[in-house]
């Protein structure tokens, strides 16, 4: 049995390559290729996988209006309720947007309206919808 040698601390391409494939996951979400998005988070990406203005896959997806992502990542254990460094939440960022389906699958999925800072509820008053 041969033992395995420990990485090289300096050799930074593996980080490089792994942040790539962040990023990559990242606009995945963004673009709402669903299918190849959960193909990789069923692999092992992490479902809350976070930028570095801490919006996740979820957040990202729902923002963008794609409600097959925010289902797939929802079925997969994602958070529904994940707030971002500003403190927003996927639901508050579907009714800013007026993404109603994205709403739907949200609070299908046990969003909560009262999460976040301006909650959805909060968000949908100040521009006349309703959840």
């Amino acid at each position: 049995m041969s033992e395995q040698t420990p990485a090289d601390p300096t050799d930074l391409s593996e980080l490089a390559d792994l942040t790539e494939l962040a990023h990559q996951m990242l606009d995945l979400a963004r673009l709402g290729h669903v299918e190849r998005l959960l193909a990789y988070v069923d692999a092992g990406v992490p479902v809350d996988l976070t930028d570095a203005q801490g919006n996740t896959l979820l957040m990202l997806g729902a923002y963008h209006g794609h409600a097959g992502v925010v289902a797939g990542l929802a079925e997969r254990g994602a958070d529904v309720d994940a707030l971002n460094d500003r403190g927003q939440s996927p639901l508050a960022g579907a009714v800013f947007k007026d993404e109603q389906e994205v709403v739907a699958a949200l609070l299908a999925a046990g969003a909560d309206p009262e999460a976040g800072t301006p909650t959805a509820r909060e968000t949908a008053a100040m521009f006349g919808r309703t959840l």
